[in-house]
């Protein structure tokens, strides 16, 4: 049963941001206000469709409890108890779910970046298949995918790259992905046909809203340069790449994707914030920067969050001992999502079983 005076105090909140919002404010009280009133209204709608479900089972009891009631009456009343018991069982389970704490940061866009680890040129084209990966279960979402960056292999694959994913709750589910994926499978290199394991490490930071990060131009050193391309006509003659320095923190990043020095700074401005954000994200929860760092590791092979072995056809997530016999609709995206909603599952689940036992 949940708490009357918790449901209360929530009801009493949202009219509160919706009284705040009709008056007009402005800035970025407004926008703060916005976000919580968009993350509040779910829970409402549900802790409304659960209390009315509780006023239709007492009147139910009432009835089936009240001598007067003639026989035909209690036999509907008996058998309405039972449908909003059985209701009331799932809508108090949803609520729960809504009322769970949430990360801050989880109705934020995101950043993903994927490095190349221990595997020589196998490592890279693997890098390249979650690439692909992540950008065709971005674009099922709706949301709005830009590569910010991109270092390519010899053979085709990446290095390393960057992904802006813009939407609502994109971290929420790309969380999951931070750590590292690890390949089993012939390389193309491979004349002799032996399984090689190869690995890849995936981060996951959450773009903050400005409101969330200030950054003091004193704090920034900005060098501007030209291109690194492969030679030719398509070099860029002027100082279009940017690279931009945090000077408290030493946290640098470059840019030169775009022909436009004022693109590049701008797209090294955002990756720099959401590194910023994550940082201090990790100074007030040294928890999850402990748990962080042990997913992420240093991408040896002995260190993974998932494996992709391609003669069995099957991926397996070790942290839920989950394992999918459909690799190839994972590995295109199509049913990556299988997975991630699996993994939400059964946190959402961890963390109720963990707020249940402490209001035990």
């Amino acid at each position: 049963m949940i708490p009357a005076n918790k449901l209360e105090r929530l009801l009493d909140r949202f009219h509160a941001v919706e009284a705040e919002l009709a008056s007009g404010v402005a800035g970025s009280s407004f926008v703060k206000l916005s976000k919580e009133h968009a993350e509040l209204s779910p829970v409402v709608e549900a802790a409304q469709a659960y209390r009315s479900a509780q006023m239709q089972l007492e009147g139910a009891e009432t009835l089936f409890n009240d001598p007067a009631t003639d026989p035909e009456m209690r036999n509907l009343a008996e058998q309405e108890r039972a449908e909003l018991k059985h209701a009331l069982e799932k809508l108090e389970h949803d609520l729960k779910l809504k009322l769970l704490p949430k990360d801050a940061a989880d109705s934020s866009s995101a950043i993903l970046e994927i490095r190349a680890g221990t595997g020589g040129d196998e490592a890279a084209l693997f890098a390249g298949d979650l690439l692909k990966m992540y950008q065709r279960y971005c674009q099922l979402q709706g949301w709005k995918v830009e590569l910010m960056s991109l270092s390519e292999s010899d053979l085709g694959g990446i290095k390393d790259a960057t992904l802006d994913v813009v939407g609502t709750g994109v971290f929420a589910k790309l969380k999951f992905e931070s750590g590292v994926h690890r390949v089993q499978r012939v390389p193309v290199t491979e004349a002799s046909g032996r399984i090689h394991t190869s690995a890849a490490t995936v981060a996951v930071l959450p773009e903050p809203e400005d409101v969330d990060v200030v950054i003091n131009d004193k704090d920034l050193r900005i060098d501007v340069y030209r291109s690194q391309g492969a030679g030719g006509q398509h070099v860029n003659k002027t100082e279009s790449a940017v690279r931009i320095t945090h000077l408290p923190t030493g946290i640098a990043v470059a840019q030169q994707t775009e022909k436009s020095q004022h693109k590049n700074k701008a797209q090294a401005m955002k990756m720099l914030k959401a590194k910023l954000y994550e940082m201090e994200r990790h100074r007030v929860d040294s928890a999850r920067a402990s748990e962080r760092k042990s997913m992420v590791g240093s991408g040896d092979r002995s260190e993974r969050i998932r494996t992709y072995n391609f003669p069995q056809g099957r991926v397996t997530d070790h942290r839920i001992n989950l394992t999918l016999y459909k690799l190839d609709r994972i590995i295109s995206g199509d049913d990556l999502g299988d997975v991630i909603d699996s993994l939400v599952a059964e946190d959402q689940a961890s963390r109720l079983a963990e707020l249940e036992s402490d209001g035990a």
